[in-house]
C-alpha cells in the first residue's frame, strides 16, 4: 500500500488530483491510500514519517508549500515531494527540500501519470528499514543504516545514531525483530550493534563509531560470527 498525502488549498484542484489518483490506481493496478490536507501547516501539525509520496502545493495560506517542505525534511528524509504551482519559478527552488519533481497547473493526467511513475520508482528505491521512534516533538524515522547500536537499560531504550541518541520505552527484543534482515546482531544481553559502524573488535570489546561496547562471553563466538561474515561477505 502506497501512502500518498495531497496538500492542496484549492477544493478543486484537490478533487482533481483525487481523481487522477483514483484512475492510475485502477490503471495500473496500484493500492493506494490517500489523505488530503488543506494547508501546508494541517500537513506538518503534529507531522508523522509514514508517507511514501507528498503532493504538495506552494502558494497556500497559513503556511506555503516550501515552508511545509522544509519542515517536513527536518524530521523525514524519505518521503518523496512532488510540487504543484502555476509559476514555473517556484519550482527551481525544489533542490533545497530534495524535491524529485514539479507539476504546472493545471495539471493533465498524462503529465500527472508520467510524475507518478518516476515518484513510485524513486519512492522503492529510497526506502530503507527503519526505526519509528517517539519523541516529545513527535515521531522520528531512523533509517538503519544510520544507527550505530541501540542499547537498553531498565526497560528503556538508546537509539545511538551518526550525530545523536534518541531514548524512548521499548525491548531490544522489539528492535531487533523491526530491524530483522539487516546487519545487526548483539555483542550482549544490553547491546544491539549495527555492523556496518564496527571499527574494531579487540579482545572481548568491540569500538562501533566511537564508544566501546563489551562483548559478553555468552554472545562472543555469534558475535565475531556475525562481524566474519558482514565483512567477508562485502559489508558496508
Amino acid at each position: 500500500m502506497v501512502k500518498i498525502a495531497v496538500v492542496e488549498d484549492d477544493s478543486d484542484c484537490a478533487q482533481r488530483l483525487r481523481s487522477f489518483l483514483n484512475r492510475y490506481s485502477q490503471e495500473k493496478q496500484e493500492k493506494l491510500e490517500v489523505t488530503c490536507f488543506r494547508n501546508g501547516m494541517e500537513l506538518v501539525r503534529d507531522y508523522r514519517p509514514i508517507w511514501d509520496v507528498i503532493l504538495l502545493d506552494i502558494e497556500m495560506p497559513e503556511m506555503d508549500g516550501m515552508t511545509a517542505a522544509h519542515r517536513i525534511r527536518e524530521l523525514d528524509n524519505e518521503a518523496v515531494i512532488l510540487f504543484i504551482t502555476n509559476m514555473g519559478q517556484y519550482a527551481i527552488r525544489g533542490y533545497e527540500v530534495d524535491a524529485l519533481d514539479f507539476l504546472l497547473k493545471p495539471v493533465s493526467y498524462f503529465a500527472f501519470a508520467l510524475k507518478l511513475d518516476k515518484a513510485l520508482v524513486y519512492a522503492r528505491n529510497r526506502q530503507t528499514a527503519s526505526l519509528i521512534i517517539s519523541q516529545e516533538d513527535g515521531l522520528h524515522r531512523i533509517a538503519a543504516r544510520d544507527i550505530c547500536y541501540v542499547e537498553v537499560s531498565f526497560h528503556r531504550l538508546y537509539v545511538h545514531t551518526v550525530d545523536s541518541v534518541l531514548s524512548a520505552p521499548g525491548s531490544l527484543t522489539e528492535i531487533e525483530s523491526q530491524l530483522a534482515g539487516e546487519s545487526f546482531a548483539r555483542c550482549n544481553k544490553g547491546y544491539l550493534v549495527n555492523l556496518r559502524h564496527v571499527k574494531l573488535v579487540k579482545g572481548d570489546t568491540v569500538l562501533v563509531g566511537g564508544d566501546e561496547l563489551l562483548i559478553s562471553r555468552r554472545k562472543k563466538k555469534e558475535f565475531l560470527l556475525a562481524v566474519t561474515d558482514y565483512y567477508g561477505g562485502g559489508g558496508r
